[in-house]
């Protein structure tokens, strides 16, 4: 349960009421209310600015209202206090006995807490790496690869039917590279004295297997094809090979699409020529001049007729070409026509995870979406900053695989996928991030992902101790949450529980806001404050958790212990990360 969403429900009976009594008009549009945590948690577990959104339409001062709407909420039996502060301010506090039975409520949900119908089912849409597949993917790439995939296992926690999309680059000119540079591997496999790779071309080892490949069932047959006969199979095999290479790394970062989409079968199916017919029906795609660049002028600038999409209609700064001046799709006009595809897929709601070095393109695509929706569908384009990689604070630069930088699966492979996933989304997508090799292997306070999952085997650790005395089928969510939770009245323990409920709402904001890097602060703060209690356990025996000399204060403790290892292990899953039990 979103305890805030349940106390908007009980705020609005309070609203029905007073209007009832005639203090304030019927009908009052209420989307103005919050009903969130106070800022200072000293203020109260509940605060809401309705006096100060419905004071003018009332006629009332707001001070006045909010105290009226204090005296019927502070006859709610979870309600402790209700109090008016700053301009009319509404805070209210709950009772001890309110937050346990939240625990109680955890226990009994287990694994699905937190899952929410705010959703209600909603089809969208999440595309991201979708990298160029020209060889092994970088570390910048396993950022969006990260940052999309939890955001996609956040929306489904949080109700939303959840499609994950690559998009498969391989009509562009740096695929007909990619074939050149497996027809060089390829005749050097064969033994030519083939000398110093070309360049533009691919120089990475990753392409000597596909030419060996290639030199061993094809022999030199391919030699005596074609020019472009070979390139275009040689562009088909490349292709292949490398998304071969990027699902393998997506498998060992724990990631699998529900769908991959090629450009190339999207361009041949005639997808372009009918989103552009679309625009052309719509009065927003024409033949037309630019205006110059900025810098440029008049006397130094080729006006030429272009194939314009008229995105400054929707919030672009310029028109957009959707043809070069040779007659070809630009690439915008391929990236449109992708993007209405997954319209008439049934995608009203579409989120795109893309590096930093496409922010200017931004505008344009969401322009075009809205364009080619008739204004259906949205379009959330979520920029994921550089990582710096690092090695206990140098810059790692150089990686023999690809031959100009850090492959991903390099990284994977010497730190674990969980370390990867967990250290991309400590700093929101659109922050520079600091990858340090040897420092996200500590085991301190400062790892963050050795703290979160230290406390989650810290709790199993307990759990299966006091197996030995209670019996495992005792220590069940379920049979916990019948224990004494009265006997949990510590003020440490009231509130590690009130963070435990602060749950739902974070799976809803965080997904409302399409920010995933939330649940990792959360799992932090939840984590701290749960081995700040063990601490004060280690310091004062009366506040272990385990007590043999008295066994309901020790089921109580242990039940929420249980809570705290069911919302870690939760948070853990929606970010594709394992909640370890032990911890060598």
């Amino acid at each position: 349960m979103n305890l805030f969403r349940a106390f908007e429900d009980k705020l609005g009976a309070a609203i029905d009421q007073l209007a009832a009594e005639g203090l304030l008009p019927e009908g009052l549009d209420l989307d103005r209310l919050t009903v969130e945590p106070p800022r200072d948690p000293a203020h109260g577990d509940i605060s809401t600015n309705a006096a100060l959104a419905l004071a003018k339409p009332a006629g009332l001062k707001p001070r006045d209202l909010a105290g009226r709407l204090a005296d019927l909420l502070a006859d709610l039996p979870e309600v402790t206090a209700a109090e008016v502060a700053g301009p009319g301010f509404l805070n209210l506090r709950l009772a001890d006995r309110f937050w346990r039975d939240r625990l109680r409520e955890l226990l009994l949900a287990g694994p699905s807490y937190g899952d929410s119908t705010l959703g209600a089912g909603v089809q969208v849409n999440v595309e991201f790496v979708s990298a160029n597949p020209t060889g092994p993917m970088h570390v910048g790439h396993g950022r969006g690869a990260v940052v999309g995939d939890a955001l996609a296992g956040l929306m489904q926690k949080a109700g939303f039917s959840v499609t994950r999309e690559y998009y498969v680059n391989d009509a562009g000119v740096q695929v007909d590279a990619l074939a050149d540079s497996v027809a060089f591997r390829y005749r050097e496999a064969l033994g030519e004295d083939v000398g110093e790779m070309p360049d533009g071309l691919y120089p990475g080892a990753y392409l000597i297997p596909v030419g060996k490949a290639l030199a061993e069932e094809c022999g030199p047959a391919l030699l005596d094809m074609a020019p472009d006969a070979r390139r275009a199979l040689l562009r088909t095999e490349s292709v292949a090979a490398m998304m071969d290479l990027i699902r393998d790394d997506l498998r060992a970062l724990g990631i699998a699409f529900e769908r991959f989409t090629s450009e190339r079968a999207l361009v041949g199916a005639g997808a372009v020529d009918e989103a552009c017919g679309f625009l052309e029906r719509q009065g927003l795609a024409y033949e037309g001049i630019l205006e110059p660049p900025k810098g440029r002028t008049p006397d130094d600038w080729e006006a030429v007729p272009l194939y314009l999409f008229r995105a400054t209609g929707f919030g672009d700064d310029v028109d957009r070409p959707l043809k070069k001046s040779d007659g070809n799709w630009t690439y915008f006009a391929t990236d449109m026509a992708y993007h209405r595809d997954k319209y008439k897929r049934g995608f009203d709601v579409m989120i795109d995870v893309w590096g930093a070095d496409h922010g200017g393109y931004v505008k344009r695509m969401q322009a075009a979406v809205l364009a080619l929706t008739g204004g259906n569908a949205t379009l959330d384009v979520k920029l994921c900053q550089m990582v710096n990689l690092l090695s206990d604070g140098e810059p790692v630069r150089m990686s023999k695989r690809a031959g100009t930088f850090v492959t991903l699966r390099e990284v994977i492979d010497r730190v674990g996928k969980d370390v990867v996933r967990f250290i991309m989304l400590t700093r929101k997508n659109d922050a520079h991030l600091d990858f340090d090799l040897v420092k996200v292997l500590e085991q301190s306070k400062d790892n963050p992902v050795f703290y979160v999952q230290y406390a989650h085997a810290r709790c199993h650790s307990v759990l299966r101790h006091a197996a030995e005395t209670f019996g495992a089928d005792a220590l069940t969510a379920a049979e916990l949450s019948r224990s004494d939770l009265g006997r949990l009245d510590g003020t440490d323990e009231i509130a590690l529980i009130r963070t435990l409920a602060a749950w739902p709402r974070l799976v809803e904001t965080a997904a409302e806001a399409h920010e995933p890097h939330r649940v990792a602060y959360y799992l932090y703060d939840l984590a701290s404050q749960f081995h700040g209690l063990w601490t004060k356990g280690n310091r004062d025996a009366e506040l272990r958790f385990i007590h043999p000399d008295d066994p309901v204060l020790t089921l109580a403790r242990l039940a929420l212990l249980r809570g705290v290892a069911t919302v870690i292990a939760g948070g853990l899953g929606v970010l594709g990360v394992t909640p370890l039990e032990e911890m060598r």
